[in-house]
């Protein structure tokens, strides 16, 4: 039944417009930022639960650079140790030579020389490694603490070296055949020192290399999971806005359609 004072056709056909356009607005919207949530209102849930994941996912990438951080510090103080550890083999091997009563005094002075600089090689190496400023070999920082883990629980201490105890190098000789003997002793000792602090590093680093794996494999999954929550479904969002601006056009026909009415009724009844 047609009514000149309530257009209820228009009413309808607004509201189905109104419908439309807001589809229009949103598919357009999902397409545009590739997020199926843009707003708290989109999805109060999944908002939540897309945040949570995010804020996890971070977490494991910055514990993942924590540990590889953690891999290249003690990269570099065992790249350090095993430079000395070679001057060591060397040196030992020269106190070796010098302990053979055939050298000359030219020949033991020149095994002397080589002898004092590997020395001298050694005490650089714990003086100068470091790592952002902070020495790894001195003592003067005896363990590092790193986070590498998204909790507050998943923290990991390294311990590091004090190869001070290497001076006793310092006072060590081989100008004759009973400091040659005496040196070689000093220099097992270090050697022992070395290789098992070093031993240690390299069970700390497989450590962090797999905490490191860990964090980034967790991390992927969560961003997986969060992904199939937040983020748009392109063909879904491609197919709303064609139905939406389909239903737009055709709200429009109706609307035009359903205002005319009361004019036709007017007309007739002039």
């Amino acid at each position: 039944m047609s009514s000149i004072a309530t257009n209820i056709n228009a009413s309808r056909a607004e509201n189905a417009m109104t419908n439309a356009s807001q589809l229009v607005d949103k598919s357009t919207k999902e397409l545009a930022t590739g997020r199926r949530i843009n707003t708290a209102a989109d999805d109060t849930a999944g908002m939540a639960i897309g945040s949570k994941l995010t804020a996890e996912s971070i977490s494991l990438q910055r514990a993942m650079r924590n540990a590889n951080e953690g891999v290249s510090m003690l990269q570099t103080a065992d790249h350090a140790a095993g430079s000395m550890s070679q001057a060591l083999v060397r040196m030992r091997e020269i106190a070796l030579q010098a302990a053979n009563d055939t050298n000359s005094e030219s020949d033991r002075s020149a095994l002397d020389n080589e002898f004092t600089q590997l020395r001298e090689h050694l005490n650089t190496a714990i003086d100068s490694t470091q790592w952002n400023g902070k020495k790894m070999l001195d003592g003067s920082m005896s363990s590092v603490n790193l986070q590498i883990g998204a909790s507050s629980g998943d923290g990991h201490s390294v311990d590091l070296a004090d190869f001070r105890s290497l001076s006793a190098l310092n006072t060590a000789g081989i100008g004759s055949r009973s400091d040659a003997l005496s040196a070689l002793d000093a220099i097992d000792s270090s050697l022992a020192s070395i290789d098992e602090t070093r031993v240690k590093w390299g069970a700390n680093m497989n450590r962090l290399v797999h905490a490191g794996d860990v964090s980034s494999n967790v991390s992927l999954n969560l961003d997986d999971s969060r992904s199939k929550i937040v983020d748009a479904d392109y063909a879904k969002a491609t197919a709303d806005l064609a139905k939406a601006q389909i239903l737009q056009m055709a709200g429009k026909a109706m609307l035009s359609q359903a205002n005319q009415a009361p004019i036709s009724v007017l007309q007739l009844l002039r």
